[in-house]
């Protein structure tokens, strides 16, 4: 799709995942938040959330329905994660882990007739890539397993640098153990994330550099930069944006790590291969 085309799909997106949200509000109605300028930032998260998935709607060659809910799904499934990961952590704080649960799961559903509309009528498929090389079983196991520990090993090492800026904070909180976190990031976040960054892959149908860059930047904007523009009132400020430089530093990293594991190998360009007959 080009670029003329997507720009004002993209604003009529924006307007309308406004509209589902305060449609999910109504149909599940959420405690408020009396923090300065909540709203500003919530919507200038909403932007980042479509411009994202504005990306995969316009290069993928998915139609109707599949479109809509494909990418409606992704913001659930990110969310769902960090829910997950709140409960471990946030056990000292009042969090209605369920309601906003249903909250994100209604409102996406919302969402998925938007994109489907928006970007799920184009008679011809766009021109692009096959992102994902056929792989044997044995080489999908050990990159699987690759990029599970990548991920463990990310998560860790970002944590570590912020450690110093969040201590205090989660001196008050129920810390689990370390055993406990590897757990939880290598059995389930990170095979999910895996799982998510092929499905971007996919979606994007881009040559396997490009690729690369692309789910990274799609993935940290959806699971790092958009969630935690967000203030609330359970994460200091100072906390929230060490997590925002923590998150979207290693989720980039990882995204690419994974596109690029996956990826299709560029073909040797013409002269060479007759060089090398």
């Amino acid at each position: 799709m080009k670029l003329s085309q997507s720009i004002p799909r993209a604003l009529l997106a924006f307007v309308a995942v406004c509209i589902t949200q305060i449609l999910a509000g109504i149909l599940i109605p959420m405690k408020p938040v009396a923090l300065p300028h909540f709203l500003q930032w919530l919507l200038l998260s909403n932007a980042v959330t479509v411009a994202a998935l504005v990306i995969v709607a316009a290069r993928t060659d998915w139609r109707g329905w599949r479109l809509g809910i494909a990418v409606a799904a992704i913001p659930v499934v990110i969310h769902t994660l960090d829910m997950l990961e709140g409960i471990v952590f946030l056990k000292n704080s009042p969090v209605d882990w369920g309601r906003i649960f249903v909250y994100t799961l209604v409102s996406s559903a919302l969402s998925v007739p938007v994109w489907m509309l928006l970007f799920g009528r184009r008679d011809k498929a766009t021109s692009g890539h096959h992102p994902i090389e056929v792989q044997s079983p044995n080489e999908w196991a050990w990159k699987f397993v690759v990029s599970d520990l990548a991920y463990l090993s990310l998560y860790f090492l970002a944590g570590t640098i912020i450690w110093p800026y969040v201590k205090d904070f989660y001196a008050t909180q129920y810390v689990p153990s370390r055993v406990t976190i590897s757990e939880l990031q290598l059995l389930i976040r990170a095979p999910v994330f895996i799982l998510l960054c092929l499905f971007l892959a996919r979606m994007l149908r881009l040559p396997r550099l490009s690729g690369a860059f692309a789910v990274g930047a799609v993935f940290t904007l959806l699971s790092g930069v958009a969630p935690l523009l967000i203030p609330n009132p359970y994460f200091p400020d100072i906390v929230r944006w060490a997590h925002f430089c923590e998150v979207t530093s290693s989720n980039f990293v990882f995204g690419a790590i994974v596109a690029w594991l996956w990826g299709q190998r560029e073909p040797a360009p013409a002269h060479v291969l007759h060089t090398a007959a």
